[in-house]
């Protein structure tokens, strides 16, 4: 027998197993299979299957069905037979069943840990202290806002059914994050278990049976890619949440355009952990164990890229050495193991791939002396390692790896640090570590990412929204925001459709005026100056009775480009107070009212009554007062999910936007779009009413003397969608919104999927600019900016 004092020399651990013999009897009692839950039921197993392993010993846990197109079809059927006695319920009665479901997850805490363990091959340390009781917490938080939807989000309602695609690395934690919002908000769920790790999303619909929920409200299939991209397709889906790879997402957003479903992606990451020469080096190795070998490196928002200032990187790197020769690797039923099995074979050979490509590329790469032991192991069992001597262009420095490694490389200045920490196309997570909080939080604002965490890593909490910037994705998971991604305005699925808009006539002669007056052309405004379009070509714009009117610049991609360029370098704009940007909004509205008579006449030429003129205008001046007023009162939040923690809800300006303009309403439909993108901070690109856009155009007059900053508004002439197109492609500009005819949604949703940057559609349904609820409001100010958390420690 070992002696304390031995022991505490050896500082030797003993096996410290957990119990799994409850969790194998479950599966006992499923050895023919499992099947779908659909309907309130479970189905037979039939058709196709696939086996479900133990990463750890490669050990069969079980056959689980494929779902096809009538699996697909039935479950979607029954979310949809249930949707309406859901969202007859009382938000108190939808309450009771969420916090039914969090006390049974509580309940069933231990079983669904080492259930998750085996399926998954993380520790059941990670299991049991931090993933099930996050799932808990997240059921608890929207059994909440269930109960206060209907008075936290008047005037929205439902989305409908929700089809929702969900990950391996954490099942069951990721299917908390969507179904408790969904289930909150009045929807019904059809959800589809990760391919590896499927038996915790089984075990929770045993549990809805459980708590109580009424058939139909949650469905479960399952199966791969095609299963995925068959729910995806549904016509009956109103909304999709998907958590999984860039590449994926592309293919959902190419799949979805022009469908009318929300769409929500949490995607890749190559998150950075920046390292000042002030931080406490010890905190930060540990947060580096916490952040990249947590959960065996397959975490979308792990720490892979380590930054760490120059004159303390050899120090820094000793002592991470040191800490990862002491890291266990091993059973992950065993509590005393710090890093278990990576999820399967084949992620397995994509993570050694990659490895191997960085030490091609001719990086240094360490790993700990007992890492050879594992080479012919039963399991996936991947070591912790580490890269020195990183290029910042290299595989390792800006591809996803999903594994235990880390990529190090150095910085001299903070501003160069961030630099480093902005290269790169994803932007979901970083991690700041520095013992001033002024060179902490000047970091974290300026670092392109959903999530910054201040001297911590991969903190999670139900009422901090989680999502990124980027091909990180967009949409968030948790908090108010979460909520909104399953809520729809009420009025919007009344909204009747609209005609599809002609293209814009062609530049051929014979189409110009027949009278002695001046001809007028009207030119692009770019920068803060007129300027002529690229193509040199313009195209005729008629009022009523067909009267031509004037010409206007037809513009093309090289405009566009033009734009975002000086839309860029308008950056001070993003940087200036809320106050400040009111102040000129309010000089804005003053002095388009004092051009009123000119403005209804304008309208009136274009084919509007005089009274209906009139009435635009007075409507266009009171909208840019309110946003006038929201510009600095359309503030974030601070949420406490700790005592020592505070997470910061920040509204941040996209910086750079699209704007395609409606043609309804030409002059208030541009004013409702501008105004709450420029009030929120972000610099535009717009291209005005392709068919009346000479009242958008006169308005750079008044821009011009209301003291607005050259490049904050840029309006481009033309064919809306072939201008959008280019919007949607354009990867410096972050965000588009559209408002045009439903091809044109299609186009732009589609166009959009190669830079996965934030588009808002109208879907071709019309919207009453004049309305307060349809043109102005918290949907126009939230779709005008993202949100970064900001998760900051204090106390000592």
């Amino acid at each position: 027998m070992n002696k304390i004092r031995d022991i505490l020399n050896t500082m030797d651990y003993g096996p410290a197993p957990e119990d799994s013999k409850d969790v194998r009897a479950w599966l006992a009692s499923h050895k023919a299979g499992f099947g779908h839950f659909i309907g309130g039921a479970f189905t037979k197993p039939r058709g196709e299957t696939f086996e479900v392993h133990n990463p750890a010993n490669s050990e069969k846990l079980a056959d689980v069905a494929i779902a096809d197109a009538k699996d697909i079809d039935k479950a979607v059927a029954e979310a949809s037979k249930a949707l309406k006695k859901w969202q007859a319920l009382s938000g108190n009665q939808r309450a009771r069943h969420i916090y039914a479901l969090a006390r049974h997850v509580q309940k069933h805490a231990r079983f669904l840990a080492v259930l998750e363990t085996l399926d998954n091959g993380k520790t059941i340390r990670e299991t049991r202290d931090i993933d099930i009781p996050l799932v808990a917490r997240h059921f608890y938080h929207h059994a909440g806002w269930a109960e206060l939807r209907d008075t936290e989000f008047s005037g929205y309602e439902a989305a409908g059914v929700c089809g929702q695609i969900i990950p391996w690395n954490f099942p069951l934690l990721m299917l908390s994050w969507k179904v408790a919002p969904a289930l909150a908000a009045g929807c019904t769920v059809v959800l589809k278990s990760a391919e590896h790790t499927p038996l915790t999303a089984l075990a929770f619909a045993e549990i809805c049976v459980e708590a109580g929920l009424p058939a139909g409200v949650f469905n479960l299939v399952n199966g791969a890619g095609d299963t995925g991209a068959a729910l995806a397709a549904h016509d009956d889906v109103a909304k999709l949440a998907f958590t999984g790879s860039t590449a994926v997402g592309r293919l959902l957003r190419r799949q979805t355009a022009g469908s009318g479903k929300k769409l929500s992606l949490e995607l890749g990451g190559k998150s950075p952990f920046i390292v000042f020469d002030n931080a406490d080096i010890d905190a930060a190795v540990e947060g580096v164990v916490d952040a990249i070998w947590f959960n065996q490196g397959e975490v979308c928002c792990a720490g892979s890229r380590a930054i760490v200032q120059e004159g303390i990187s050899a120090r820094f790197h000793d002592k991470l050495r040191a800490r990862m020769e002491k890291l266990r690797i091993g059973n992950p039923l065993d509590k005393s193991m710090d890093m278990g099995a990576v999820v399967a074979p084949v992620q397995m050979r994509e993570i050694t791939a990659k490895v191997e490509a960085g030490i091609a590329e001719g990086a240094t790469m360490w790993q700990p002396s007992w890492a050879k032991s594992f080479e012919n192991a039963d399991g996936c069992f991947f070591p912790p390692t580490l890269f020195t001597d990183v290029a910042p262009s290299s595989t390792l420095a800006q591809e996803e790896i999903f594994g235990p490694v880390l990529a190090s490389m150095t910085f001299r200045t903070p501003g160069e640090a961030v630099q480093l920490a902005n290269n790169s196309r994803y932007g979901l997570a970083a991690s700041v570590w520095s013992q001033n909080l002024d060179e902490a939080f000047d970091a974290a604002r300026t670092l392109k990412s959903g999530i910054v965490w201040i001297n911590s890593t991969n903190l999670f909490d139900a009422s901090a929204g989680f999502g990124g910037y980027k091909e990180s994705g967009f949409g968030r998971e948790g908090g108010r925001e979460g909520m909104l991604e399953y809520l729809v305005p009420t009025w919007q699925k009344k909204a009747k459709a609209l005609p599809e808009s002609e293209p814009v006539p062609a530049p051929v002669p014979g189409l110009g005026s027949d009278t002695a007056a001046l001809d007028r052309t009207v030119k692009l405004y770019v920068g803060g100056k007129q300027a002529r379009p690229d193509s040199g070509y313009s195209y005729p714009v008629t009022g009523k009775g067909g009267k031509h009117l004037a010409e206007v610049g037809l513009g093309n991609r090289k405009d566009i480009r033009n734009a975002a360029e000086a839309a860029h370098k308008a950056s001070g704009w993003s940087g200036m107070t809320g106050h400040a940007r009111a102040q000129v909004l309010y000089f804005l509205a003053e002095n388009l009212e004092l051009r009123a008579d000119e403005f209804a006449a304008r309208l009136a030429d274009a084919g509007a009554s005089s009274s209906a003129a009139r009435r635009e205008v007075e409507a266009s001046v009171a909208r840019i007062m309110h946003y006038a007023a929201w510009a600095d009162k359309y503030d974030g939040a601070v949420r406490a999910p700790d005592k020592r923690m505070l997470t910061l809800a920040l509204n941040e300006p996209w910086e750079v936007m699209g704007l395609s303009c409606p043609d309804e309403a030409p002059l208030l439909g541009f004013v409702s779009l501008v105004m709450p993108a420029i009030a929120m901070g972000n610099r535009v690109v717009v291209t005005p009413s392709p068919r009346q856009p000479l009242a958008a155009c006169d308005f750079y007059q008044v821009l011009d003397t209301s003291d607005v900053p050259g490049g904050v508004v840029n309006i481009v002439t033309g064919d809306r969608d072939t201008l959008a197109d280019t919007m949607a492609r354009h990867d410096d500009i972050a965000a588009l919104w559209y408002f045009g005819g439903a091809s044109g949604t299609e186009l732009v949703e589609r166009e959009s999927a190669g830079n996965l940057k934030a588009v808002w559609a109208n879907n071709g349904k019309a919207r009453d600019w004049f309305d307060a609820g349809q043109g102005q409001g918290e949907e126009f100010l939230f779709r005008a900016v993202r949100i970064k958390t900001i998760w900051t420690p204090f106390g000592v």
